[in-house]
């Protein structure tokens, strides 16, 4: 297989949960890009359908919306269970969706908990339910999502009374991330199935973009002088899970500008 050849995805099925989110969104048209069949799913299943539906007319692929809930073990096997009946397969694990509640350390212990719950948990849980589908197969790809803030601290002089503050519960949940990744990657090997992170920067949505001095604070603090665009979350996501990567296991790639080094 040439180099080139080794990146495309045609044949096979990836789900991304949280798939229509600012992030999500690019990593299921990264897939489609690539060739792979997708299931889109969140808990916002009309989103879901209509991406896959735009994602369908343009790549020419075959791609399906599914409701997933990542709070609810049932609604994941459910969900997991629909997707194999359905498309026949899974290949892929994007473990991408998330939730997080509170903001500082002073929360209630059920604001910690229910981010903690968004975070690991959820990963946790899509993992497992999926495993069966993979271990199947005697081949695979799981890359979970984690985050900058699972690597280091806010700082909170960037953040001022912006409210954009991250909360510690979703840092500690995404740093237990990066630990599951390497422990899933040790146990699954034998299996045929490769685990692997991605660690996005600061990736601000539409909406917090509009506040020209939290953003000019980001860029000032990213080497690369700028904010990430959800489309350079791409490259890593198609790398991880092609046979480009197919000698990597249990590793973390930082898409973050630069952010963590210094």
């Amino acid at each position: 297989m040439n180099v080139i050849d080794s990146f495309k995805l045609k044949g096979k099925v990836a789900v991304v949960t949280g798939g229509t989110g600012h992030l999500g969104t690019s990593i299921s048209e990264g897939l489609a890009e690539a060739g792979a069949d997708l299931v889109i799913a969140s808990r916002n299943v009309e989103r879901c359908r209509v991406l896959a539906r735009k994602l369908v007319e343009r790549y020419k692929i075959n791609a399906l919306g599914m409701a997933i809930d990542i709070s609810s073990m049932q609604a994941i096997e459910d969900c997991m269970d629909n997707i194999n009946r359905e498309m026949g397969a899974i290949d892929i694990l994007i473990n991408n969706a998330a939730f997080s509640k509170g903001k500082y350390i002073t929360m209630s212990e059920q604001d910690w908990l229910t981010g903690i719950d968004g975070t690991i948990n959820g990963v946790f849980r899509c993992t497992k339910a999926a495993l069966p589908y993979l271990e199947h197969r005697r081949q695979g790809v799981i890359i979970n999502i984690s985050s900058m803030y699972g690597i280091v601290s806010p700082d909170p002089r960037i953040y001022g009374d912006s409210g954009y503050d991250n909360p510690p519960n979703c840092g500690a949940g995404k740093a237990a991330i990066l630990q599951l990744t390497r422990y899933l990657a040790c146990h699954l090997a034998i299996k045929g199935i490769r685990v692997n992170a991605i660690t996005p920067g600061a990736f601000p949505t539409q909406i917090v973009q509009g506040n020209r001095w939290f953003i000019t604070n980001l860029n000032n603090k990213v080497p690369l002088g700028r904010i990430g665009q959800p489309d350079d979350i791409k490259g890593a996501i198609i790398f991880l899970a092609s046979e480009a990567s197919s000698y990597i296991t249990g590793q973390n790639i930082v898409v973050d500008g630069g952010w963590t080094i210094w």
